[in-house]
C-alpha cells in the first residue's frame, strides 16, 4: 500500500496523494489530496479512525463531531482514548480497540454520522476496513421529506441511537420504539430504517395524514410487499381517531403503528402494549408551539414542553418494560434541564448522567438550544 503522505526534509513538498478508498457510502472509492502533514506525526499513535459524513444542515454540522464523539462513547464500550481528528482537513473520530469483533463493527457502521472505517498501520498508513451495512431500508425513507420543522436526521438516529445503548436487558430485534410525539414520522421512519417496529402517536391530523400519504407511496415506489391503510378507531361505541398500520413483509416482518389521538392518552390508546423504547422529540415551543396541541395544567396552551412533559412523561414511564429506556430531545430555553431531569425521576426512571450524557446540548438556531436526556426503567 502506497503511503498517505510523502514529505522531504524541509519545506518541499515531492509526493502527495490518496490511494484509492472504499467505504460504505463510497463505494466506488475516490482520489484526492492531503493539504496537511498527517497529525500522527507528532500526535499520540491510535489504532482506528472513523471518517465522519458531513450534514446537510450547517448549524448541526458545526458540532456534529462533538456530538459524534459523546455518542461513540455512549454506544461503543469497546473502544477506548476516544477523541475528534483531523487528517487531510477531514474530521474522524480516533480511538483504540482491539480487533473489531462482529458486534463492534455493527456499532461503528450504525453511528449516526459514520462514513467509513480505517486501521491506523505502522508509518503513518490507513487501512480500509469495510463496515457491514447497518439499515434493512434505504435511507432514502428518512432524507426524502422535506418540510418546515423536521428534526435533522443525523440527530434522529443519533437520539435513538444512545437510548437503545441504554436498554438494561437483552431483548432480541426487531425492538418495538414507540414515539408518542410523532409528528410526520422522522423517528418511526428511522427505527423502521434501522430494522425495528414503530409505534407512535400524533395529534396534528395533517402530519399523520401527510407521514401516512409519504410512507404508502415510499413503499409502492420501491416494490416492497407490504400491506398499508388507515382505519376509524372505535371502542365503546366513541369514535377515538384514526390509525396506521402498515407491514413490511421482509425475511422478518416488520410493523408500524401509529394513532391519531392525546400523548397523554397513549396508554389508553395501545391497551396493554408495553415497549423496548421510548424515543421522542419534544415540541421546541418556537414552529411547533402554535401547530401542536401542547397545553399545561390550566388547560391554555403552552408554549414550553413544561406542561406537556410533567402530564405525559408518567403515561410513557408506565408503557416501558422493564429495563427499558425513555430517551427525549427538547428546548433547554423552554425547560432547564435539572427540570427534565426532576420530571423524569419523579416518573420512576433513573437518569443518566456524567461523562458523555452531558455533552450532546448544542444549539440549532437562535431560539432553540437542544439537549438530550435518557432515563431507564427499573428491571
Amino acid at each position: 500500500m502506497a503511503p498517505i503522505v510523502s514529505f522531504t526534509r524541509g519545506r518541499r513538498r515531492v509526493g502527495v496523494g490518496l490511494p484509492r478508498v472504499l467505504t460504505r457510502r463510497n463505494p466506488g472509492g475516490y482520489r484526492g489530496r492531503c493539504r496537511t502533514p498527517c497529525p500522527w506525526d507528532h500526535d499520540p499513535v491510535t489504532d482506528y479512525l472513523l471518517l465522519l459524513a458531513p450534514s446537510a444542515n450547517r448549524v448541526y454540522a458545526g458540532e456534529s463531531d462533538r456530538l459524534a464523539l459523546a455518542e461513540l462513547q455512549v454506544t461503543c464500550g469497546a473502544t477506548r482514548d476516544q477523541r475528534v481528528s483531523e487528517v487531510g482537513g477531514l474530521a474522524y473520530l480516533a480511538f483504540g480497540a482491539d480487533e473489531p469483533t462482529h458486534d463492534l463493527l455493527d456499532r461503528l457502521a450504525g453511528q449516526s454520522a459514520a462514513l467509513g472505517l480505517f486501521a491506523l498501520e505502522d508509518g503513518g498508513l490507513l487501512r480500509p476496513i469495510a463496515l457491514p451495512r447497518p439499515d434493512v431500508l434505504d435511507d432514502d425513507l428518512v432524507t426524502i421529506p422535506k418540510y418546515q420543522g423536521k428534526t435533522n436526521e443525523q440527530f434522529t438516529r443519533l437520539l435513538l441511537n444512545v437510548t437503545l445503548a441504554a436498554l438494561r436487558r437483552p431483548a432480541e430485534r426487531p425492538l418495538d420504539i414507540l414515539d408518542p410525539l410523532a409528528g410526520r414520522g422522522t423517528t418511526l421512519e428511522t427505527a423502521w430504517m434501522m430494522g425495528h417496529n414503530a409505534f407512535g402517536v400524533e395529534a396534528d391530523e395533517k402530519a399523520f395524514d401527510a407521514m401516512a400519504a409519504y410512507l404508502r407511496t415510499w413503499l409502492r415506489r420501491k416494490r416492497l410487499k407490504h400491506s398499508a391503510s388507515v382505519s376509524p378507531v372505535r371502542r365503546e361505541g366513541r369514535s377515538l381517531g384514526r390509525r396506521f398500520d402498515a407491514e413490511l413483509k421482509l425475511p422478518g416482518p416488520l410493523v408500524m403503528s401509529v394513532f391519531t389521538g392525546d400523548t397523554r392518552q397513549s396508554a389508553a390508546l395501545f391497551g396493554k402494549k408495553r415497549f423496548d423504547a421510548v424515543v421522542t422529540d419534544a415540541p421546541y415551543g418556537v414552529v411547533h408551539g402554535s401547530q401542536t396541541d401542547v397545553r399545561g395544567h390550566a388547560g391554555k396552551r403552552d408554549r414550553s414542553p413544561a406542561g406537556l412533559l410533567r402530564e405525559a412523561v408518567p403515561v410513557w414511564a408506565r408503557q416501558l418494560r422493564p429495563g427499558g429506556a425513555l430517551g427525549m430531545s427538547w428546548n433547554t430555553y423552554g425547560l432547564t434541564r435539572e427540570d427534565a431531569a426532576a420530571i423524569l425521576t419523579d416518573a420512576g426512571l433513573e437518569v443518566l448522567s456524567g461523562g458523555p450524557w452531558d455533552q450532546f446540548g448544542h444549539r440549532v438556531d437562535s431560539s432553540i438550544q437542544r439537549d438530550l436526556m435518557v432515563a431507564v426503567a427499573p428491571l
